[in-house]
């Protein structure tokens, strides 16, 4: 099964299994990642799962049927801490393929 690594807010690193076909958002929430809420439950209607993806990774994501659309967009204009490789988990499906994926939370100590 494939992993993902969160980066929690005080920097410290999250290893959970990830079941493909989920989104990031239903991975996260379901492995007790605290700033993870998923409020509207995955239907891009609030930002509770914005997560910052590592920039080695934001170009791969991308590539897998995973790019961010101009709604996408327009939800993370509500969230806070956001930069270039900010996403709303809910809108990435875990593939094999993202096998080691590095996301932080938002505030999260990182040094990328």
């Amino acid at each position: 099964m494939p992993k993902i690594t969160v980066i929690q807010k005080d920097g410290t690193p999250k290893s959970i299994e990830a079941q493909e076909g989920w989104s990031l958002m239903e991975i996260t929430r379901d492995a007790d990642v605290p700033e993870i809420e998923g409020v509207c439950g995955g239907s891009m209607a609030c930002a509770t799962c914005h997560m910052i993806v590592h920039p080695h990774w934001a170009d791969k994501v991308e590539a897998l049927d995973n790019e961010k659309t101009a709604e996408e967009n327009d939800m993370l204009d509500l969230a806070h801490d956001v930069c270039e490789t900010s996403r709303l988990g809910c809108q990435i499906r875990m593939s094999k393929e993202l096998d080691g994926l590095i996301v932080a939370v938002p505030g999260a100590k990182r040094d990328w």
